[in-house]
């Protein structure tokens, strides 16, 4: 079975639609790296929370892509205007539409 992961993170006020750019951006090549779906979504009672929701083919794909250069610059970038306070949930993913990595 897939792995999941699923965490939110807030930011500092007014730094939310910067992070999620930040966050797209290092999305582009995530399907060669063996991801399956990445999703970041807002929450709505909250205009300082991001959540981001992660279906990938093992725990080591996702592990793997946290060591690649551009995701630890992209995480360098992002972390001043976070508040330090995260949220995860680690998940084995039975099924659902999208998490075989079609569309």
């Amino acid at each position: 079975m897939a792995y999941g992961y699923i965490g939110s993170m807030k930011t500092r006020p007014g730094r939310r639609d910067d992070v999620v750019a930040i966050l797209l951006s290092a999305a582009e090549n995530l399907r060669e790296l063996g991801c399956r779906s990445y999703v970041v979504g807002l929450a709505d009672d909250d205009p300082d929370t991001i959540v981001v929701t992660e279906v990938w083919e093992s725990k080591e794909h996702h592990d793997a892509s946290l060591r690649l250069p551009e995701a630890k610059e992209a995480i360098t970038a992002a972390m001043p205007m976070l508040t330090g306070e995260f949220t995860g949930r680690e998940l084995t993913v039975a099924g659902g539409l999208g998490a075989d990595g079609t569309l």
